[in-house]
């Protein structure tokens, strides 16, 4: 018999991927759209600083990373994501992250096809208008139509999408590697990193805020991917925290150089208004052809549709997983808790998706209408799995399948994942304010109706101090806010609050697991399903 994980009402979840199609998954999702029009944006917010962003970013990232590599081995589970709140601090945390996560990961496949589309634009001008920079209502169509592709492709199954992702990844790591070489090797200019205002052109307050803004947290969180593809692995407990820390760890170094050789290739007559005044609109593309670097630039023309499409190939199968897990938690109707029992995946919850993508893909109509908005939320998200990986701790679930330095890197990814929200311009945060309150509004609402426990309140009442905390520092702070506290003092006030609602969230937890005895419901489930952890 195939081995596999009960998640659904139909269907199994089907354990077919290995090591590297794992991490080929999580790469599939770093590697996209992100390090075509990344560098760019980071480059005009920050100037050359922007390096020191992705420094700032992959470092958050790689915190988030270990903190989910143990997760992933105490509880190897798809949809992860969504599910860990829900053990170690209940229904309402488990609600407004999950609904989070999901608002924020159906952002992705559209923000790829998006990023297609003005690449692609290139040779068809009249998908994109460059004056106002979105898309037109050809390439909406065209972007809709990519979309459908992904979802496709992921609809015949777990197999399917690791042959095709596998492939498609090895061809999207091969092109910036050789672009890192080749703008190296061909009209590097180092000036370009002390003239035009020098290092820090906009100050380091720029920079900073650029972490959330310009691409980077979107970048980076593809490593996500293995997560939520957990429960599809063979051997979880080794494979996945070797694919997430793999992933991220070569995620930075690309990033890093990618961003290196931009600016010290970017053509002179761009940098003529600074750094903010550089306008690409196929930024690879367009250094390749001011170099005469002819090879590349028709490999980055190709590269261009591979590199964004096998991205969304990834986010559209891990955020299918996303849709079961709320389904699971009950928060999403019990329609979607189904997997396909033939193809063994979620097929309902892959149109849902798709719906949802198409909404954030026509008002917002480019890459950077969209990456904009929704890094901070995939962050505030993010950050609630340092909660969890030390309350299974606290409460004995996590014996013999441990990282060393937990008790540090869990806090400090708390604490720099709440650094990044506040660095945000206030005027972006505002929109992820509003989402995250939906998803308050969406909890109340269910647990009213469902009449709940009053327990499932009481497990999370951490989020909603941290979430008044969070708008009101940023409010009062030096990024679109108020400014009444100085820098650094307002970043190292804001980090001491982080840290003291990081061991009340953690105490809150452990009482949440005792009380009403889901530390002992997870460890009877270990017995139980002996599959979901080989």
């Amino acid at each position: 018999m195939k081995e596999g994980v009960r998640l659904g009402n139909t269907g199994y979840l089907k354990k077919e991927m290995g090591f590297w199609s794992l991490t080929a998954a999580a790469l599939g999702g770093v590697i996209g759209s992100g390090w075509l029009f990344g560098a760019w944006k980071a480059a005009q917010l920050a100037g050359p600083e922007s390096i020191v962003t992705w420094v700032i970013g992959g470092i958050a990232m790689l915190l988030i990373g270990l903190v989910f590599s143990e997760l992933g081995m105490v509880k190897p589970e798809s949809g992860g994501l969504v599910r860990y709140p829900r053990y170690s601090n209940g229904r309402m945390v488990s609600a407004v992250i999950g609904l989070g996560i999901w608002f924020a990961f159906t952002s992705n496949p559209p923000t790829e096809a998006s990023g297609v589309v003005q690449y692609v634009s290139k040779f068809w001008p009249s998908l994109y208008s460059a004056s106002s920079g979105h898309l037109t209502a050809v390439g909406l169509v065209v972007a809709l139509f990519l979309m459908a592709i992904f979802v496709a492709v992921n609809y015949f199954g777990v197999i399917l999408f690791a042959r095709v992702n596998t492939f498609v990844t090895a061809l999207k790591f091969i092109v910036p590697s050789l672009t890192i070489v080749a703008l190296f090797v061909s009209g590097f200019h180092g000036s370009h990193f002390s003239q035009y205002g020098g290092f820090a052109p906009n100050g380091i307050g720029a920079g900073l805020s650029a972490v959330a803004t310009a691409g980077i947290i979107f970048a980076y969180t593809g490593f996500r991917n293995a997560i939520d593809l957990s429960g599809e692995v063979k051997n979880p407990r080794r494979n996945v925290p070797m694919a997430i820390l793999t992933t991220i760890l070569i995620s930075i170094v690309l990033y890093i150089l990618l961003e290196v050789v931009f600016i010290g290739d970017v053509p002179g007559k761009e940098l003529i208004h600074g750094w903010s005044g550089v306008n690409l609109r196929s930024p690879f593309l367009d250094i390749a052809l001011s170099l005469n670097i002819m090879w590349l630039y028709w490999v980055l023309a190709a590269d261009s549709i591979v590199s964004p499409a096998g991205s969304s190939f990834s986010y559209t199968a891990s955020n299918a997983r996303n849709v079961l897990g709320l389904a699971k938690n009950r928060f999403f109707p019990a329609f979607f808790d189904h997997v396909h029992p033939r193809f063994g995946v979620p097929t309902r919850a892959l149109l849902l998706n798709f719906v949802v993508g198409a909404l954030w893909l026509i008002p917002f109509k480019s890459w950077y209408g969209i990456i904009s908005l929704t890094g901070v939320l995939s962050v505030y998200t993010f950050s609630v799995g340092a909660i969890s990986v030390m309350v299974f701790r606290k409460v004995g679930l996590s014996k013999g399948k441990t990282i060393k330095g937990m008790r540090v890197w869990a806090p400090l990814a708390f604490v720099v994942s709440t650094l990044i929200i506040y660095w945000d311009n206030w005027s972006k945060l505002q929109v992820s304010i509003w989402i995250l309150l939906f998803c308050f509004v969406v909890f109340f609402v269910v647990h009213f109706i469902r009449k709940d426990a009053s327990v499932e309140i009481k497990g999370g009442l951490w989020l909603i101090g941290y979430f008044v905390l969070v708008i009101f520092m940023a409010r009062i702070g030096n990024f679109g806010g108020l400014k009444w506290i100085p820098e650094p003092w307002m970043s190292i006030i804001v980090g001491l609050v982080a840290l003291g609602v990081f061991y009340a969230a953690v105490a809150n937890g452990v009482w949440y697991m005792r009380k009403t005895g889901m530390d002992q419901i997870l460890r009877e489930e270990e017995l139980r399903d002996p599959l979901s952890n080989t």
